[in-house]
């Protein structure tokens, strides 16, 4: 029995231990090209945390890159599944040959348009403009390596290859792990060294993608008769990516909107404190959506065979692992809230305001397992529409007036920044639970 296979017939349990464990390992190392870069520059003497805020600046850009991937990996990997479950097998070939055409594109318009007009400046002040800059002119030179890695690995894990995906990012993040220190300190390039080390080890991981898509072992294999763009193909993959877009691009907007309203508020250390709340954040959310993605092949791959019973079990174990481990990392930073800050705060006062802020900012994050659970969910049974309204309603329609609208009812008008984010969260983790609980029927009535 191959490794496509097992999707359709393996108890749920094991099998989703078997996808997702991969996958959460490649989110938590995927954390660490962004989490140490900011460890380390947090720690260089005297100018740690200007250098840390200057960086911290550059999330949206990054941050848009990584939406543009996910518009075509996570758009295009749920329809391969569901190819593969139908046994289409040539049709799932030309999807991710595709994708693959779309991500080379959207590489390169990206890089020029970054290159020419792209400057960090919101929330950014003269002390720390200049690390910004230096940081996103190195970064920027990689987006191609960082497209091809995040965009097509999504291809690998859909086909059942979780631990050759894990790998993808597992490889990188040691090269970026070893690179930091030496080009940061050793060659006293700094910010910049930062971002050479991770553009360099983005590079090693989209080279090990594409030997794999290209190799004997893969289901599924990258042809140069489908790398082209054909609306049939990307239409369909565009409109499911959009949710996954929308989730990661906003984190851009969200950024400048609490960079903007911070540096008003509170200076250049409470634009260093969410930048280091950020990383909070993606310690918890990375893992929940490592979980996700291991369960999308399983939810897609049976919802295509019209094994709904598979389907309800899948989601059922997804749902309940991401309550708890969003609830245990709640519980956590709300008992020791200076824990998970301190190592990246190497001054006194962003380590105070830090610690802090850390309370209020993960404040509703044990709501989040629930957010995540269900609208990836959506993803994964091809209901565009409704992730896409999820994904507007927790950032766009929620989050971002908050920011604005709350400290005009606090004196402490950071306190009031910060707090913005577990209102939204509690307020679009319930509608979702919600909204969740009535589609539900209703999709699977639909086989």
């Amino acid at each position: 029995m191959n490794q496509n296979e097992l999707l359709g017939t393996k108890k749920i349990g094991p099998l989703l231990a078997q996808m997702a464990l991969p996958a959460i390992t490649a989110q938590v190392v995927n954390m660490l090209y962004n989490i140490v870069d900011r460890i380390y520059i947090g720690h260089i003497p005297d100018i740690g945390a200007m250098a840390l805020t200057g960086v911290g600046l550059c999330f949206p850009i990054l941050m848009i890159i990584t939406a543009f991937s996910s518009l075509i990996g996570m758009g295009g990997a749920p329809r391969v599944s569901m190819k593969l479950g139908k046994k289409e097998n040539e049709g799932a070939e030309t999807v991710m040959g595709g994708c693959f055409a779309a991500l080379l594109v959207l590489a390169v318009v990206l890089t020029a348009a970054f290159l020419i007009c792209g400057k960090p400046l919101f929330g950014a002040s003269e002390n720390t403009i200049g690390y910004a800059q230096g940081y996103m002119n190195f970064y920027v030179m990689g987006t191609l390596f960082v497209m091809i890695a995040l965009g097509m690995n999504p291809f690998i894990t859909a086909q059942g290859f979780s631990t050759i995906s894990m790998l993808t990012t597992l490889i990188g993040a040691i090269v970026n792990i070893v690179l930091d220190p030496v080009f940061i300190f050793v060659l006293g390039m700094g910010v910049q060294g930062a971002a050479l080390a991770t553009i360099l080890s983005q590079c090693v991981s989209a080279i090990w993608v594409m030997h794999f898509l290209t190799g004997r072992r893969t289901v599924l294999r990258l042809k140069r008769k489908n790398i082209r763009l054909r609306a049939s193909v990307i239409l369909p993959v565009l409109a499911l990516g959009v949710s996954p877009f929308i989730m990661t691009s906003t984190e851009s907007l969200l950024n400048i909107c609490f960079n903007t309203s911070l540096q008003k508020y509170g200076g250049d250390m409470a634009v260093g404190a969410m930048t280091i709340m950020s990383s909070v954040m993606q310690m918890m959310s990375l893992p929940i959506q490592g979980l996700a993605q291991g369960a999308q092949p399983i939810v897609s791959f049976n919802y295509g065979a019209g094994k709904l019973d598979r389907v309800k079990q899948a989601f059922y174990r997804l749902f309940w692992i991401s309550v708890v481990v969003s609830t245990g990392f709640w519980a956590l930073n709300m008992l020791i809230p200076t824990l998970i800050p301190s190592i990246f705060a190497g001054n006194a006062e962003l380590k105070e305001i830090s610690g802090w802020a850390n309370r209020i900012y993960m404040g509703g994050a044990f709501m989040l397992g629930v957010q995540f659970s269900c609208q990836q969910t959506f993803i994964a049974l091809g209901e565009a529409k409704i992730s896409l309204f999820l994904a507007f309603l927790r950032k766009i329609i929620l989050l971002i007036p908050l920011i604005f609208i709350l400290p005009n009812f606090f004196g402490d008008k950071v306190f009031a920044v910060f707090l913005a984010e577990p209102v939204a969260d509690i307020l679009a983790a319930t509608t979702t639970f919600g909204m969740f609980v009535w589609k539900f029927k209703k999709i699977m009535a639909k086989v």
